[in-house]
């Protein structure tokens, strides 16, 4: 799996089991949704700002966004 797949997914994940809606993630981090959207659906890569952001956001270290294997 390549790191953007994998950064979807744990992306995807880490704010489903916040019950957080993408809408709500992209306010907090100061996105726009449907960039939200994009990045889980890997159809971009985040800047490494915006990667702090919604790290930060989540709750989490933004290396866990890049892990292969991330802990809720």
């Amino acid at each position: 799996m390549e790191i953007r797949e994998t950064f979807a997914r744990n992306l995807r994940t880490l704010r489903q089991a916040r019950k957080m809606s993408q809408e709500e993630l992209a306010h907090r981090a100061s996105v726009d949704r449907t960039y939200i959207s994009s990045l889980e659906r890997c159809v971009y890569s985040p800047s490494i700002e915006v990667l702090d952001r919604l790290a930060a956001v989540l709750g989490v270290e933004p290396a866990d966004l890049l892990r292969k294997s991330v802990k809720e």
